[in-house]
């Protein structure tokens, strides 16, 4: 048997071994503590525990010690030092944020040595020269290479498996660029990716021109077998992506609005709308959502509020509700008070989409919005709005509120998911647009924001793409919340002088 003195030598030896703990009650609170201020101790055969916590200076007695397998800490029992209810509490070491940088840095540089291994089985005869983490967040490898003729090649990686592929993309096409100001200009970059980014990413790479298609070559990894295992994926015609299978686009069954669902519009009937989806209605206020209606075994059920503070929505509450529409209308208003206000500052682009649901002409005098359009926005590649020209020309708008390097290759995203939709002839098939017949030439992308908005790189991007994917930038009025109005718009074919 351990005796007091024994356990309390035990116990400070652990202590000590970590500058840093969180000490973690049995029902759930936890305080962070250093090391100095747990004192252990020894008296007429006990072993004490004084400890300063959130309720002040606490002496426990010590019953028994054991490890934390689960946290590699330390497990006490402990009782109040005259008797009283038992408690475990545990210790768990806690690890210093300079520290956890190191970590997450080792991992993600010993992930990026993994797939430069990986790319030198493919070329043998290449030698890796230099490896990093990009400077800005870390969260890209940058590997070198160089051939047995002495010519560079460069390869990207995102050793986070995070970033979404128009992300990977346009960092990559930036870093190439800055490539070509060595004195030993690159002439090519690889992209290694996952799965799913890597078949994203040759999709993006197919709506590009040829000349900047032909400087990235696309490798997806494979971690099923422990090292990653990296195959070329072959770079994808434009013809090619047509033969993917369209998305069935499923529509509610009802997209009339519920009784209740027109009772909370009343209260506000300018300024707010309905989403319908297959569970049911969203009521918006100018964009921001504030109440939801579902039909539940024949029952209309409704719940309101915001950032997840729902109340259900019941005979006493309709005053809460209309408090809260209040508040929405004094606050989401071009002429609020404070500006800063959640409610002002909440999902603009869904504000500014809400304005352009109203009245599209508002951006273009010769657009028709498609009257299930919401049914895109609540699919899991949505799009801002979906509209058709007087002359039949499907136009996709993408809106902005603030700059975006990705809004581009997000852009051609959608260009290319309703492309297929149109050739499959599945936009027709539900009449999207009721009985107006859809031309049969590529749709046009419209990107409407701010003039200042705009990211700095946004024409770079727009002149990379193919002439088939035909962009136009609509620059609002800065003080759009109050009128919309376009200042200046202009298409993007590719310059290849530029790129």
């Amino acid at each position: 048997m351990v005796n007091a003195e024994e356990l309390a030598n035990e116990l400070r030896e652990r202590i000590n071994s970590h500058f840093e703990w969180l000490l973690v009650r049995s029902n759930g609170g936890t305080f962070p503590m250093r090391r100095d201020e747990i004192e252990v101790s020894a008296h007429a055969e006990k072993t004490l525990l004084s400890i300063l916590d959130d309720t002040g200076t606490g002496v426990s007695r010590i019953l028994s010690l054991s490890n934390d397998s689960d946290t590699n800490g330390i497990s006490l029992e402990v009782s109040g030092q005259f008797g009283g209810s038992v408690e475990t509490i545990r210790f768990v070491p806690r690890t210093p944020a300079i520290e956890l940088s190191r970590n997450v840095e080792f991992a993600r540089l010993e992930y990026a040595n993994s797939i430069a291994t990986a790319l030198l089985e493919i070329f043998p005869t290449y030698r890796l020269t230099r490896l990093a983490l990009n400077a800005e967040n870390g969260r890209l490898a940058q590997i070198f290479f160089r051939s047995p003729r002495s010519a560079d090649v460069a390869a990207v990686t995102d050793v986070t498996a995070t970033m979404i592929h128009e992300a990977v993309m346009t960092s990559a096409m930036l870093w190439f660029e800055k490539l070509q100001l060595r004195k030993r200009p690159v002439g090519e970059v690889w992209i290694v990716g996952e799965q799913k980014q890597s078949r994203n990413l040759r999709k993006l790479v197919g709506l590009l021109t040829e000349r900047v298609a032909a400087r990235f070559r696309i490798f997806e990894s494979s971690r099923k077998a422990g090292s990653p295992k990296l195959q070329e994926l072959k770079r994808a015609e434009l013809r090619t992506l047509w033969r993917e299978k369209p998305k069935k686009i499923m529509l509610p069954a009802e997209t009339r609005a519920t009784k209740t669902a027109e009772q909370i519009m009343s209260l506000s009937p300018e300024k707010t709308d309905i989403i319908f989806s297959k569970q049911g209605e969203t009521v918006r206020f100018l964009g921001l959502p504030f109440a939801r209606v579902r039909t539940i075994a024949g029952q209309e059920k409704a719940w309101f509020g915001i950032d997840g503070n729902h109340r259900q929505l019941i005979e006493n509450s309709w005053s809460e509700l209309a408090e809260l529409v209040s508040e929405l209308e004094t606050y989401r208003s071009p002429g609020t008070p404070n500006k800063r206000h959640e409610f002002y500052r909440a999902s603009p682009e869904a504000w500014l989409e809400s304005i352009l649901r109203q009245n599209i002409k508002k951006l273009d005098a010769n657009l028709i919005l498609s009257p299930i359009y919401n049914q895109f926005r609540t699919s899991a590649d949505k799009i801002d709005l979906l509209a058709i020209r007087r002359d039949g020309r499907l136009v996709i708008v993408e809106l902005k509120t603030s700059p975006d390097r990705e809004t581009v290759f997000q852009a051609a995203d959608y260009w290319r998911k309703i492309e297929i939709q149109r050739r499959r002839g599945e936009l027709a098939r539900i009449k999207a647009f009721g009985d107006m017949q859809i031309l049969d030439k590529p749709s046009l992308v419209y990107v409407a924001a701010p003039a200042l908005s705009f990211h700095r790189d946004f024409g770079y991007f727009a002149q990379a793409l193919r002439r088939e994917v035909e962009l136009w930038r609509f620059e609002l009025r800065e003080d759009w919340r109050a009128e919309i109005k376009v200042l200046t718009r202009r298409d993007y074919p590719p310059s290849l002088t530029n790129l």
